[in-house]
């Protein structure tokens, strides 16, 4: 593998699909779903990412989808290569359970297994959970239960484990790991960035503009050499894509999504996106201010040249998308990794669609630039 190149993860809508915006959480509640989340459904969703060259596919977690691992476990045997980047909240469950859940997961899919680690953004919903932890605890919490599933599935002994959050005592598996699972950890308050540095093998950010997200790059590695022992991490970015021949049909896209939206269901969604706590919520809300009127014009929402801050106006979570040509989104993916990204984990409406869309458009408008996306 070069440097030059790039790896692309999709996005499974485990709530069901739209050809419109719907998902996400952090309080914003949005959802269109015309495409019920079944598994036919979702069996051709990553039938189709496999297909057009994507590495995983990123299951998401919260009250709003579906339980991830159930749903990732019944679309193993539906692919043969593409992974499955596998949503958790740390402490929900008995940290040696999640090791052997893990374990079950990457004998039955062949080391397909990816971790996502979500703390959990509001309070809130964590006590829909029967979780009282505050934000600074979970984020301590997860670097524990991370250190523990490391520790656990390299164990050729019982293991005994005394912290905070996590106790075992005996804790065992019938084997060794031969392949552990790749972390993925966001998160953009000083918390979130130091357990990144300690755990990850991905810190994965919101998608804000280059250079904006960038930054957030070169705090993770000043992190990492001061208290995590100078550990070098891989960097993603999550972003929405609305990809066509030309410049001019991708905005048309981007603008009959942002004419589905009414003013009302925009405030609706911004009055609860505004209580979010979540650092990386705020730093999206930021882009689009969250001021709109029907009939508004979606090239108001870029906020960078090629970078569309619309899609935030209802989406809790992910709120940007790249939009223009198929050169365009190109050159602005290679604008990203100059800034030191190599994951990208995108999605698009509707997402079996566009799961083409990127692979006979974007990809090879990429590998003209002379920039190749491989699967691990």
């Amino acid at each position: 593998m070069t440097t030059d190149d790039l790896t692309f993860h999709w996005y499974l809508p485990s709530y069901g699909d739209s050809r419109n915006v719907s998902g996400g959480g952090h309080g914003a509640g949005f959802h269109q779903t015309m495409r019920e989340p079944t598994l036919d459904y979702l069996t051709q969703l990553v039938r189709a990412a496999e297909y057009n060259g994507f590495d995983s596919i990123l299951t998401p977690i919260g009250q709003w989808c579906a339980d991830p691992l159930v749903t990732t476990a019944a679309l193993i045997g539906a692919t043969s290569k593409l992974k499955f980047l596998l949503a958790f909240r740390p402490g929900l469950l008995s940290s040696t359970l999640l090791a052997q859940q893990a374990q079950a997961f990457q004998k039955l899919s062949g080391n397909r297994l990816y971790l996502n680690t979500v703390v959990g953004g509001e309070d809130a919903e964590q006590r829909s959970y029967g979780d009282s932890a505050d934000k600074n605890q979970r984020y301590d919490r997860a670097d524990e239960v991370l250190d523990f599933l490391d520790q656990l599935w390299d164990a050729t002994e019982p293991l005994d484990y005394q912290g905070e959050y996590v106790q075992a005592e005996q804790a065992q598996l019938p084997e060794p790991l031969e392949v552990k699972p790749e972390i993925f950890f966001g998160g953009s308050s000083q918390k979130g960035l130091e357990a990144a540095a300690r755990r990850a093998s991905v810190y994965l950010t919101w998608g804000e503009p280059p250079e904006q997200a960038g930054e957030k790059i070169r705090r993770v590695e000043a992190i990492a050499e001061n208290i995590a022992e100078g550990r070098t991490l891989e960097y993603g970015i999550r972003l929405h894509v609305i990809a066509r021949q030309t410049s001019e049909e991708a905005w048309a896209e981007a603008q009959r999504l942002l004419n589905s939206f009414s003013t009302e269901e925009v405030a609706k969604a911004q009055q609860g996106l505004a209580r979010s706590q979540s650092e990386g919520q705020k730093r999206m809300n930021d882009l689009h201010g969250g001021d709109f009127e029907t009939g508004a014009d979606a090239r108001d929402f870029e906020v960078y040249p090629g970078l569309w801050a619309g899609v935030g106006l209802v989406r809790g979570g992910a709120g940007t998308a790249l939009v223009g040509s198929y050169e365009e989104v190109a050159a602005l993916i290679a604008e990203y990794k100059e800034q030191g990204f190599k994951h990208f984990v995108l999605s698009g409406y509707p997402h079996l669609e566009e799961t083409f869309t990127v692979g006979e458009g974007v990809i090879p408008a990429l590998k003209s630039r002379g920039l190749t996306v491989t699967n691990h």
